[in-house]
């Protein structure tokens, strides 16, 4: 999977050296768009931490047993989603978008160990998170249209929304990659997983 992390390298190099990533940002500043997007920070934070323990415990008590995996598999994604995004923000230090127009910091980046945190940065935890947990569902219910397309416009919107408001575009397009490649391997694991105990 090495392949697609160096893509995702690649294609923020690409957008921020070539001004796009400045030119997103100066043209998503509306009050409007802020209005209709900014739930998307806080959706972002509760959904990967409630749906899985919904999911568990719902499968749990109705003994669905493949709600309940679903659950600990969508967990597992947003785990992992979570803490590779917070180790590339480590090293990467890049400085989110300020709210207001000003210069263009798009290009600042402070690599080293913690310059810039794990919480703001690249590549967006949000993104990579809601990717992960809709990649993840795609895997496992390849058939279930309803499910991908809900789990799919979650994970767009999520990705949009925080791209418009506390993040760069290129922060949502590698996390948007990462997030997948997290949710193809989590939920090959757990359908393989499942092939072995049937």
């Amino acid at each position: 999977m090495i392949l697609w992390h160096l893509l995702f390298i690649a294609l923020t190099f690409i957008l921020v050296q070539s001004g796009f990533d400045w030119f997103y940002f100066s043209s998503t500043r509306s009050p409007v768009l802020r209005e209709w997007m900014f739930p998307s920070a806080p959706i972002g934070g509760l959904v990967p931490l409630m749906l899985p323990l919904i999911l568990i415990l719902s499968g749990s008590i109705t003994s669905r047993a493949r709600l309940a995996l679903t659950g600990w598999a969508i967990g597992q994604a947003a785990l992992i989603g979570s803490l590779l995004s917070s180790t590339y923000k480590a090293f990467t230090g890049r400085v989110h978008p300020e709210h207001f127009i000003g210069a263009d910091i798009s290009h600042d980046f402070r690599f080293g160990w913690l310059r810039g945190g794990v919480f703001w940065g690249w590549p967006s935890s949000h993104t990579t998170i809601a990717f992960a947990m809709a990649v993840t569902v795609f895997t496992l219910f390849p058939k279930h249209r309803r499910s991908i397309w809900l789990a799919l416009a979650y994970a767009g919107y999520i990705g949009l929304g925080v791209s418009m408001t506390i993040h760069w575009f290129s922060d949502f397009v590698a996390g948007a990659i990462l997030g997948a490649i997290i949710g193809v391997v989590v939920g090959k694991r757990f359908l393989h997983g499942q092939q072995i105990k049937s």
